[in-house]
């Protein structure tokens, strides 16, 4: 189906790609497409947090956590599970319209916006083409330049990978930045 105002918008034929970051799926699936890698379920994020010196001492005295969940509304979930990369924004603007309806009306505004909210916060990037597997996009993989605790398990996350990308984890070879010779 196609989109009003898809094809004219800063984004088009750009493919939306979610950065190395740890995440997963829990809850129960909610409304979704049936395409490989969607659930529906909601997503949360685990970021390691950065202190500096004065703000270690004060974590440790205070026992501050070392990392922040966040999680991801209905939404924002689902189009985190779209953004893998292999799909265009006009393919990730048809699949949300389709699911949201008139709740995400206009879908390319309130798709670009949640995917520049995604962007600001450094867990998104844009490619000029489908994402070749420079990096892992897979849910419950700690990033190289993280140290996360092992997640606890009765929280019950879902760190099971659901489409083949998310199977293979780095597919190909390169460099571990993802913001080199693919990004927009």
């Amino acid at each position: 189906m196609e989109i009003a105002d898809s094809d004219s918008h800063r984004y088009a034929d750009a493919y939306p790609c979610r950065l190395p970051v740890w995440w997963a799926r829990t809850g129960e699936p909610g409304p979704h497409i049936e395409q490989e890698g969607v659930t529906g379920m909601l997503i949360i994020l685990r970021i390691e947090k950065r202190f500096n010196r004065f703000e270690r001492i004060l974590a440790k005295v205070m026992r501050a956590p070392r990392e922040v969940r966040r999680p991801l509304d209905r939404m924002n979930s689902m189009l985190w599970e779209l953004c893998d990369g292999s799909r265009s924004f006009q393919e990730v603007c048809s699949a949300m319209d389709a699911t949201f309806n008139e709740d995400i009306a206009p879908p390319v505004d309130r798709t670009a916006s949640g995917i520049d909210a995604l962007k600001s916060r450094n867990l998104m990037t844009f490619l000029s083409q489908p994402f070749t597997g420079k990096w892992s996009t897979s849910p419950g993989n700690t990033p190289i330049h993280q140290t996360l605790a092992e997640a606890d398990e009765r929280r019950g996350y879902d760190i099971e990978p659901r489409s083949e990308s998310e199977r293979t984890g780095i597919i190909g070879v390169g460099s571990d930045d993802p913001q080199d010779d693919q990004s927009l």
